[in-house]
């Protein structure tokens, strides 16, 4: 049914779910399918690591940069194990919000579905941090397939 999938990747256990739950639908639509992974990089460390005169910007954009190289060539290595064709693309459009990034990308390439993991983030953490699988949800062009972390189950929060 999908044939182009994108999935966001940022390392975490969730997001490696998300490329499971990406790679068994490539993998069950008979070879039609292919996949695109997507890394944005996060403005979060340029936020809190710098000072009046931007002094750390050029070696934490080097970082942020590298981190995501080596989480999208991470997970290209477990795409190309299963034999799935794919692609990946790291963004790194600072001041620009992680849901317009992903809805952008998802009409450029054309995406037929997103596949993005959710940490699950309550109270403060989500104040600060916000929900990044809600902002694609929002302003996603195409239907996205969230995927949970065990942790934030219906089951396990009784």
């Amino acid at each position: 049914m999908y044939e182009r999938i994108m999935v966001c990747v940022d390392g975490s256990p969730t997001a490696n779910k998300a490329l499971v739950a990406g790679l068994q639908m490539a993998t069950g639509s008979g070879g039609r399918a292919q996949l695109r992974l997507v890394y944005v990089a996060d403005e979060s460390p340029f936020v809190l690591g710098l000072d009046q005169t931007g002094d750390y910007s050029a070696d934490l954009f080097k970082v942020v940069q590298d981190q995501g190289a080596k989480i999208l060539d991470d997970a290209m290595a477990i795409v190309r194990a299963a034999g799935v064709g794919a692609d990946h693309v790291l963004f790194a459009t600072f001041g620009q919000r992680l849901g317009d990034t992903v809805a952008k990308a998802a009409i450029d390439w054309p995406a037929d579905l997103i596949v993005v993991g959710t940490h699950g983030r309550r109270g403060v953490v989500h104040l600060f941090l916000g929900s990044g699988a809600e902002q694609i949800i929002r302003l996603a062009p195409v239907p996205v397939l969230v995927v949970r972390s065990p942790e934030i189950s219906p089951r396990s929060s009784a």
